[in-house]
């Protein structure tokens, strides 16, 4: 990927960092926004800041955590938006595609909802560390890259973002 930046190839690099990240991007912007549809959206709008961050690209830290800083962002935006407009955030559907019984469905929905319900009485920073670490999948380090902080910054919202989501999670009644 790099060697195609280099010899100034952007299209293939953007299409190996599609192939090589879009997932984990796809499921970052999926996390953050709760919506398909946008977080579609954000990923190709991912992309082609992508391409056109190429050449001021200061090559600190992996690609990965450099795309998934551009996500954040522009999840960020996205999310700022929708609140002027005063639309609210849903919930994530879970088990599409898969052969389960209604029931179960149910189920699955409402532990999601829960589970969004959680992320949203975090602060904001530490749920997007807690974000970038478990559905990004980024070490601490790529964390700090996304978040434009210190390495130990971004380990302290990690833990204080998942004290806080095991305690909201433990007080929450199950259905």
């Amino acid at each position: 990927m790099i060697a195609c930046m280099d010899s100034g190839e952007l299209a293939h690099a953007v299409k190996l960092c599609a192939s090589q990240h879009g997932l984990s991007i796809g499921r970052l912007c999926m996390a953050m926004l709760g919506d398909q549809g946008d977080a579609e959206d954000v990923v190709q709008e991912t992309l082609l800041a992508a391409y056109s961050g190429f050449a001021s690209w200061r090559r600190e830290g992996s690609v990965r955590a450099w795309l998934l800083g551009i996500a954040r962002k522009k999840s960020l935006k996205r999310l700022e938006s929708q609140q002027r407009r005063g639309a609210r955030l849903r919930a994530i559907q879970g088990g599409e595609g898969v052969d389960r019984g209604a029931e179960e469905l149910l189920v699955l929905k409402q532990q999601a909802e829960r589970a969004r319900s959680a992320l949203e009485q975090i602060r904001p920073t530490e749920r997007e560390a807690l974000l970038l670490r478990y559905v990004g999948e980024l070490d601490f380090g790529g964390v700090a890259e996304a978040c434009e902080t210190s390495e130990v910054t971004a380990r302290k919202r990690v833990s204080r973002g998942l004290a806080r989501l095991r305690e909201l999670l433990s007080t929450t009644e199950e259905p």
